[in-house]
C-alpha cells in the first residue's frame, strides 16, 4: 500500500470468503488506526462494514434516479436511518456478536422499532 493522508478503498470483501473477509477487516482497520489515517470504504458486506466504519454516511432517494449524501453520522446513528428505510430491526448475537436480522413483527422487533433503536450494538 502506497503511503497517503486518505485511503479509497473499494469494495475490499469482494471475492473473498467469510473467514478471509475477518482478516481483511482486522488488517484494514489496524492498518488505519495505527497508520492514523483517514478511510473511505465501500462495502456491501453488512457485517463487514459495520465492523470497519467509525462513521457512515447513509443515501437516500431512488436508485438509478436520484440521491442525496446525508452527512457523515455515527455508526449507530446511521444505521439506524438506514434500517429504519428498509423497516428491518438487527440485534447482536450473545454468542458471536454477529448482527442478526430480528423476525418481521416479532417481539423483539417490535420493542426495538417502538424504542427508535433499529440497530442494536449490544449483546
Amino acid at each position: 500500500m502506497q503511503p497517503a493522508d486518505i485511503y479509497l478503498i473499494d469494495e475490499p470483501s469482494a471475492y473473498l470468503d467469510s473467514e478471509q473477509r475477518i482478516v481483511a477487516s482486522k488488517v484494514i482497520k489496524r492498518f488505519i488506526l495505527h497508520a492514523k489515517k483517514t478511510a473511505f470504504v465501500v462495502e456491501h458486506d453488512f457485517i463487514m462494514a459495520t465492523y470497519l466504519a467509525d462513521r457512515v454516511v447513509v443515501y437516500e432517494g431512488k436508485p438509478s434516479v436520484e440521491c442525496t449524501a446525508n452527512s457523515p453520522q455515527s455508526l449507530l446513528t446511521g444505521m439506524n436511518l438506514f434500517l429504519s428505510h428498509l423497516d428491518i430491526t438487527f440485534r447482536r448475537d450473545p454468542t458471536n456478536y454477529r448482527p442478526r436480522i430480528n423476525k418481521l413483527d416479532s417481539t423483539k422487533d417490535r420493542e426495538q422499532k417502538a424504542a427508535g433503536s433499529y440497530y442494536y450494538l449490544d449483546a
